[in-house]
């Protein structure tokens, strides 16, 4: 038997008793560096723990941190180490450019390079799992043949778009690293990089799914200027330049577009009868006194009215700077002096300003691409970074290497993850449970979201009894501004009966007149009893 699952249902069936270790034979942990990042180490070491000592144990990681070597001298016996050489230097064969994006139209630069480049197969990595779906449908709708391709489908489903991208059924794939990872497919020649990786590694993974087979490939990348340093560090560790690529202009792509009609129409005469056509054509000109140019001009148009041959120009933007700093320093270089002879007063000569006066100043520790979100619980809740992680991964599709720099506190707790998440992704992220309180998440800074089902309100208890301050006190009596959940007294069914005797409400009523009792003495007043 082979069992492939994840650390947290091993140890799950592990105590339920359903799966048994003791006659293991082989155990391989992939990915140990990721168990790592996500918290889920302890785990892998307790199942390890309860593993035959006579087994065979193969573990596979992308880095060796400290901790993956500890449990490696621990748990192996003897073990080899085998290093594979870096993919880095499969990264001459591939050209590499960048695009720096100036505004958001990161859709339409897309839809102009698709235009203008000659491409065979291509891969377009982003974020999220949301996004590949999303952007797949735009370029649809644009007339491109595009899917998705994420860890959310079916491995029918997967399988049978790769297909599909062999066969030449498809040209572009919409995908996350863990989706693509692995991908063999000799007609990806371009990898376009719409949303920029954290890391160098994934970077040349990506890039890694073009250049195949002695072919050359090409690399695009998206960078904003907050990038800009994620773009030294990927040269540095690539060891080669990245450089900066223009994107089709206006008159590019009518040019483009023009050319293509021009070559479908030779092939359209070459190819087919057009003999019907032509008398009809004849036809229409005698009886109209129209000239051949004119109609094939209102021929052209009608083919052509969903995609103009003529595109519409791209929104210009002013130019963003690379930081507030820099475009402060570029103020203060051109001087606001109105003679150079004149020096700006001394700062303990300037006019003091109120502290009202003075803006906050924004501490931006966050990563290149990313933001800083936060989260209504904290230790007090038991909080992990296994737990974070396991919940926004799970619940926003987010890839555990876009999860980072969790901080947890007494009453709430920080996260960094990819800027611009998706308003359907946060929505639902704010309605998601963790270790059973409302997550609550929202950016920092902002206030936070009030749960619709009582996020600030206690869970009930989970019995059906009221609370302890609801319940009556040994007296008989209710503390003062207490009361019970129906009556002020408890009900007689609920006081379990004296031994020996009925209980009090089931003695039936005996025969005799009516407002006497059957004995014919009156009753004494009886001394409630003690609860």
């Amino acid at each position: 038997h082979v069992i492939v699952g994840t650390p947290g249902r091993v140890i799950d069936h592990m105590r339920r008793g359903t799966l048994k270790l003791d006659s293991l034979k082989a155990l391989v942990l992939d990915e140990a560096d990721e168990m790592l990042r996500m918290g889920f180490i302890d785990d892998v070491e307790q199942i390890l723990e309860h593993t035959p000592v006579n087994k065979q144990v193969a573990l596979f990681s992308a880095t060796m941190p400290p901790a993956i070597q500890k449990i490696a001298q621990r748990f192996l016996r003897d073990p080899v180490e085998i290093k594979i050489a870096n993919k880095t230097a499969t990264v001459a064969a591939i050209t590499q450019r960048y695009w720096q994006v100036t505004g958001t139209h990161k859709l339409d630069a897309l839809t102009r390079i698709l235009e203008a480049e000659d491409f065979d197969a291509m891969i377009v990595f982003v974020r999220t799992k949301t996004a590949t779906v999303e952007l797949a449908e735009k370029l649809e709708a644009r007339g491109f043949s595009a899917a998705p391709l994420n860890g959310d489908m079916n491995q029918a489903l997967r399988e049978r778009t790769v297909d599909r991208l062999k066969k030449g059924a498809l040209d572009i794939v919409v995908a996350t690293d863990v989706a693509a990872r692995g991908l063999d497919v000799e007609r990806i020649s371009h990898v376009l990089n719409y949303d920029i990786p954290n890391d160098v590694e994934p970077y040349v993974h990506r890039i890694g799914r073009t250049g195949r087979a002695g072919r050359k490939g090409t690399a695009i990348l998206f960078v904003s200027p907050r990038e800009k340093r994620m773009l030294r560090a990927i040269e540095q560790a690539t060891r080669q330049p990245i450089e900066p690529m223009n994107l089709p202009t206006h008159e590019d792509i009518a040019d483009r577009r023009v050319a293509q009609f021009k070559q479908t129409l030779s092939e359209t005469l070459e190819a087919q009868d057009l003999g019907f056509f032509t008398e009809v054509i004849e036809s229409y000109q005698q009886e109209h006194n129209v000239a051949l140019s004119e109609i094939a001009a209102a021929l052209a148009y009608l083919l052509q009215k969903e995609r103009p041959l003529l595109p519409a120009p791209m929104p210009v933007e002013r130019p963003v700077h690379a930081s507030a700093r820099e475009s402060g320093r570029e103020r203060s270089d051109r001087g606001e002096r109105k003679d150079r002879g004149e020096r700006p007063p001394r700062r303990a000569d300037r006019e003091p300003r109120g502290e009202e006066s003075r803006p906050p100043r924004r501490v931006r520790d966050t990563a290149p691409g990313m933001e800083r979100f936060r989260l209504e619980v904290g230790r007090a809740q038991n909080i992990q970074p296994k737990h974070i992680v396991g919940a926004i991964a799970n619940e926003a599709g987010i890839d555990s290497q876009y999860i980072d720099n969790i901080s947890i506190q007494d009453d709430y707790s920080t996260v960094d993850l990819p800027e611009g998440m998706p308003k359907d992704v946060m929505r639902h992220l704010q309605k998601t449970w963790i270790c059973g309180q409302p997550m609550r998440i929202h950016r920092e800074g902002e206030p936070a979201p009030v749960d619709s089902r009582g996020a600030d309100k206690p869970r009930p208890p989970r019995s059906d009894k009221p609370a302890t301050s609801e319940r009556p006190t040994r007296s008989g009596k209710l503390n003062l501004g207490e009361r019970t959940a129906r009556s002020s007294k408890p009900a007689p069914g609920d006081k379990p009966p004296r031994s020996g005797k009925p209980h009090f409400g089931d003695k039936p009523l005996r025969s005799g007149k009516p407002g006497k009792p059957a004995h014919g003495k009156a009753d004494k007043a009886r001394k409630p009893r003690k609860p």
